[in-house]
């Protein structure tokens, strides 16, 4: 199972969101370039990195900072935030991002999901961004009434690498992920699945890590990394145990 330490960014810093609410914002000292190396030096396999600007927004507002991460570090990155057109997906890819991420744009704009995959076959995941069982849009601003297990089926047949299962009501808050529902999405679905939120200790990684043979291929962690609750080291030694 892999770790992916995240780089959230607003306004060229680390930041991390209580519940994806955009005036609840906790600033962390390090700049995305300085949490970079600091999670290379400690092993990361891979790191995630959000443009919460423009996923708000509707395109990428720091690619800047992108960029400077990209030129620092060696670990191949993850990135979304405001991705919404074959445009912004091919400048982002010729940052030399490994793979993008997709959210709102799988909901307004499924032709360009369609096309993203089928361009950059094996790099594009999908971000379910779930509020009570219903997907959230426009940086989890907007709700829907779509069912976020009824979309599955629609993203497997778009060719998807893997899907990123973010429960927007325990991320940030450091309470635990919810068990239950990355358990229902992995069961409707081949699709790898990462986990995203809530997060918040070394049995919470335990707990995930025992849904890899349903189909959960890594975890996002951020807040509980930033505030020490435990090291990237200790995340890394537990999800890879019995691997190989």
């Amino acid at each position: 199972m892999i770790i992916y330490p995240a780089i959230d960014i607003k306004a060229g810093r680390c930041v991390r969101l209580y519940q994806g609410q955009m005036d609840k914002v906790t600033l962390y000292p390090e700049y995305p370039v300085e949490a970079a190396k600091k999670w290379e030096e400690a092993g990361a396999k891979f790191i995630h990195v959000v443009d919460l600007d423009g996923a708000g927004s509707g395109e990428p507002k720091n690619l800047f900072a992108l960029e400077q991460i990209i030129k620092s570090v060696n670990v191949p990155i993850q990135f979304g935030g405001g991705i919404r057109g074959m445009y912004t997906v091919k400048q982002v890819f010729d940052l030399g991002v490994s793979r993008i991420v997709l959210g709102t744009s799988l909901i307004n704009n499924p032709a360009l999901l369609a096309e993203a995959c089928a361009v950059y076959h094996g790099k594009i995941a999908v971000g379910l961004d779930v509020r009570n069982g219903y997907l959230a849009t426009h940086g989890w601003k907007e709700e829907t009434d779509i069912n976020a297990i009824d979309k599955i089926n629609e993203l497997e047949k778009a060719g998807v690498s893997r899907i990123i299962y973010t429960d927007i009501l325990v991320d940030g808050t450091m309470q635990g992920p919810n068990i239950k529902g990355i358990k229902e999405i992995t069961k409707k679905t081949n699709v790898p699945i990462i986990a995203s939120g809530g997060i918040s200790s070394i049995k919470d990684i335990k707990s995930i890590k025992k849904l890899e043979n349903l189909g959960i291929e890594g975890a996002i962690v951020g807040k509980a990394l930033y505030s020490g609750a435990f090291t990237l080291e200790e995340a890394i030694k537990v999800a890879e145990e019995n691997a190989g």
